[in-house]
């Protein structure tokens, strides 16, 4: 059977060709605005007179740079990251914390400082030991606004939750006082069970120390020398890859490699203070969130 042939009304095909026609030209228009908008010439307005351009890069924050001036209110130009070492990844935040912040953290952890202990491996408890001579105390995460603001500060810096990190210890150490080479990951299973393992940590200057009290990685590697710091290390600070302690400094250090393996090149201890006293603060990052 012959099939019929279905006509279309009268106009319909004068209506299609003018469909396609405006769709052509909106899509033409729209391509030239864009142009327009990338080169600059056209800019869109914004109901928000904070709101930047979206060409304009300067009002743009960088995380090392920023965070902490617009929280200290003072010119905090002199912030910058430099990379030490690659085994194992560390990096130092120079002028991480103002000098406020630090006066702030010794003031608040002084009448709490007791004995510094160190972890039981077989037990996974707090025990005293002479391989750490100093005194500390923590203080609890989220504690207070300026400690809140710190610890918001190092979530930027290590892009590792807040809710990761443990609380702050401050630790205090006088003219002998040291930490024999250890390791801050766990070697048993109690105390990884809130938490996981100890990935990262942040240690941070809260002084300077007139000589001495160095942080040193002992089985780096790489030119241990090329710090530019050297010779003004003491003979133990020599005995490895060493950071000089400096008021509002922070060091970053992974205790694992990237395949999630714990890393042996982050041995670290802190060398006997010879002259001056040694302040400092400690973040320990987990790879879990740390119910605190």
């Amino acid at each position: 059977m012959a099939s019929k042939a279905r006509l279309l009304p009268r106009g319909s095909s004068r209506k299609s060709s003018s469909s396609t026609l405006i769709f052509s030209i909106m899509i033409i228009s729209s391509f030239f605005i864009l142009i327009l908008l990338a080169l600059g010439i056209l800019s869109i307005p914004s109901n928000s007179t904070n709101s930047p351009k979206a060409h304009d890069l300067s009002s743009i924050p960088h995380h090392t740079t920023t965070v902490a001036r617009s929280e200290s209110k003072q010119d905090r130009s002199d912030q910058w990251v430099e990379v030490i070492s690659w085994e194992p990844r560390a990096v130092i935040y120079h002028n991480f914390l103002s000098p406020e912040e630090c006066e702030y953290l010794i003031n608040t952890a002084k009448p709490h400082m007791v004995k510094s202990t160190v972890v039981d491996s077989e037990t996974g408890k707090s025990k005293d030991s002479r391989v750490r001579t100093s005194s500390g105390t923590f203080l609890a995460r989220g504690r207070d606004k300026t400690i809140r603001a710190i610890e918001k500060r190092l979530a930027d810096f290590t892009f590792l939750p807040v809710e990761h990190g443990e609380g702050l210890q401050i630790l205090h150490y006088e003219v002998g006082q040291k930490y024999e080479p250890h390791y801050d990951y766990f070697q048993d299973e109690f105390n990884t069970k809130n938490g996981g393992q100890r990935m990262a940590t942040v240690l941070m200057y809260l002084s300077d120390v007139e000589e001495g009290g160095e942080t040193v990685f002992p089985s780096a590697k790489g030119n241990i020398s090329a710090v530019s710091w050297w010779n003004e290390l003491s003979d133990c600070g020599k005995e490895g890859l060493s950071v000089k302690p400096k008021m509002g400094d922070a060091l970053l250090f992974w205790s694992m490699k990237p395949d999630a393996s714990v890393d042996p090149s982050s041995l670290h201890g802190g060398c006997p203070v010879i002259k001056g006293n040694k302040w400092s603060s400690t973040k320990w990052i987990r790879v879990n969130e740390y119910k605190a």
